[in-house]
């Protein structure tokens, strides 16, 4: 019953944003198969984005290691550091960020 009640809460919280990433990916280290590798997640996120076409802004990630967020948001993925996993207010922090970068992505181009 707890997993129906985590899901309609996630539910909830995705209803509260407009523009929403198009892909979200957790820690892959050992998920997301046929992307799955040994090496740093740069390349990691190059295999993905060159398979799905999905350009980086348009990418949610979830690591709990800072040199990886650090190096993915420098790629321009929104990136949080979740240092005891993904919750749903770590979920929502996620979220959040990914609309605040959206937002001021579409500003510059706007320019």
């Amino acid at each position: 019953m707890g997993n129906e009640r985590v899901k309609a809460e996630a539910l909830q919280i995705l209803g509260l944003f407009q523009v929403l990433p198009r892909l979200v990916v957790f820690d892959l280290d050992y998920t997301l198969w046929p992307f799955y590798c040994w090496t740093h997640k740069t390349e990691h996120f190059q295999k993905i984005q060159r398979k799905t076409g999905i350009p980086y802004k348009s990418m949610l990630f979830f690591d709990d290691e800072d040199r990886n967020t650090e190096t993915m948001s420098k790629m321009g993925v929104t990136s949080v550091l979740v240092e005891n996993g993904v919750n749903l207010d770590m979920f929502k922090l996620g979220l959040s960020n990914f609309a605040t970068n959206h937002a001021a992505s579409s500003t510059k181009q706007d320019k």
